[in-house]
């Protein structure tokens, strides 16, 4: 079992499927901006530009290798959502410890809206997304046994089945 969270880049095949290969070249990593940041800025690998109500799909190139107990909570910047009311369309993503397993390996995508009345423009390696790692609980009659078996939405939950 993995015992910290790390974050890498998807392959190259990957993320071929989405980005051309300077940009793939060209991707940061994750980090915190100071010591005491909980959340792990995403930067944006091309400059972005976000007309007022429109949305972007950003393919990040990342992937996170999260522990067993825990998962990635992803944000907008707080100075984004407070000046341009960006916001997730999922409000929050959650990613799960197995997504990383995935056929997609794992690759993060930001799926945002600016809900402002001005342009929003970001620029290439600008932060636009905070990731949180957060260790959660389980009760104790959880009997889930399911393995992930593909990406993004491929866990969909039935009561009774």
């Amino acid at each position: 079992m993995r015992t910290a969270p790390k974050f890498e880049k998807v392959s190259w095949e990957v993320f071929s499927q989405n980005g051309e290969r300077h940009v793939y070249d060209a991707i940061t990593l994750p980090r915190r901006a100071t010591a005491k940041s909980a959340g792990y800025d995403f930067f944006a690998p091309t400059d972005l530009e976000i007309a007022p109500s429109c949305t972007v799909t950003v393919a990040t190139g990342i992937r996170a290798l999260i522990p067993d107990d825990a998962c990635l909570m992803i944000f907008p910047r707080s100075g984004l959502g407070f000046k341009y009311r960006l916001r997730l369309n999922n409000t929050v993503g959650v990613i799960d410890a197995d997504y990383s397993d995935s056929d997609n390996e794992g690759h993060i995508f930001v799926r945002m809206t600016n809900e402002s009345d001005k342009p929003l423009h970001i620029s290439a390696g600008e932060a636009f997304a905070q990731g949180v790692f957060v260790r959660y609980l389980l009760t104790e009659d959880d009997d889930s046994t399911a393995v992930r078996n593909g990406g993004l939405g491929s866990t969909t939950a039935r009561v009774g089945k």
